[in-house]
């Protein structure tokens, strides 16, 4: 494991069971909600997918199992990987109240054990913003399409480059110029809901944020067919970028 994914793994499970029972609420209550109706609880990306039953699903930083669960309860067949162990925790006893069989496997992203699972997905499928983890987008487009099964896709939904100029999601990340190529420490994604005080103590991560141009040009350069880029408006202003949605076919 790099040392920058081994200081992810530490943020990532700091607490980060606790803070799921906190905000999503207790698995039971999570599951209930997944089962009542999961294309609303896929929101948006359910329109990204085909179809879903009897497909294999490789959910990318699936973290607490939030898209994951709602796709195998609609028939898919999913595997996430997840860096953290306390994010699989709280995932697998989400997917057990609901009933729904879900994989979860631990481990690095650029680390998947590609004698096992290469070519065997039919979608890989990551949100919430997670390209700013990994220091290679090429890298990391590569174990994508690595994954993917001929003709497979691809669905990436992130959080929009010009964040690196403009807090527009509220995510009180450091600002930079958007031509930057730094990579630099920040908090985990879910620090701003802590108290200042324990907020203070929690690990930091290893980032590094990427342009539109470099996300594209890597997934054209990784082999992908690129088919789709939508943008999407910022949570609380629909005048300005705040995710983006990429779709590419192997």
């Amino acid at each position: 494991m790099r040392d920058y994914s081994r200081q992810n793994k530490t943020a990532w499970e700091y607490s980060a069971y606790e803070f799921w029972v906190k905000n999503s609420g207790t698995p039971e209550e999570r599951a209930r909600l997944d089962m009542e109706d999961p294309v609303r609880m896929l929101r948006r990306y359910a329109a990204y997918f085909d179809r879903f039953e009897n497909i294999r699903i490789a959910n990318i930083c699936g973290s607490c199992g939030k898209k994951a669960i709602p796709l195998a309860l609609l028939g898919a067949d999913v595997t996430v990987f997840d860096i953290s162990e306390d994010n699989r925790r709280y995932a697998m006893e989400v997917a057990e109240a609901a009933h729904a069989h879900l994989n979860y496997e631990v481990c690095d992203v650029l680390d998947i054990d590609l004698e096992k699972f290469g070519g065997t997905f039919d979608v890989v499928f990551m949100e919430g913003g997670i390209l700013h983890y990994f220091h290679d987008i090429n890298e990391f487009m590569r174990m994508m399409y690595a994954l993917l099964k001929p003709e497979g896709k691809m669905i990436c939904s992130d959080f929009h480059p010009f964040n690196k100029i403009a807090d527009y999601l509220k995510l009180e990340t450091p600002l930079m110029s958007y031509f930057s190529t730094e990579i630099y420490e920040g908090e985990m994604a879910h620090a701003r809901f802590y108290e200042d005080e324990i907020r203070k103590q929690m690990p930091r991560c290893s980032l590094r944020k990427y342009t539109i141009s470099e996300i594209i040009n890597s997934v054209i350069r990784c082999g992908f067919t690129l088919k789709q880029f939508d943008e999407h408006p910022a949570w609380e202003n629909d005048r300005v970028p705040g995710e983006f949605t990429l779709i590419a076919v192997k």
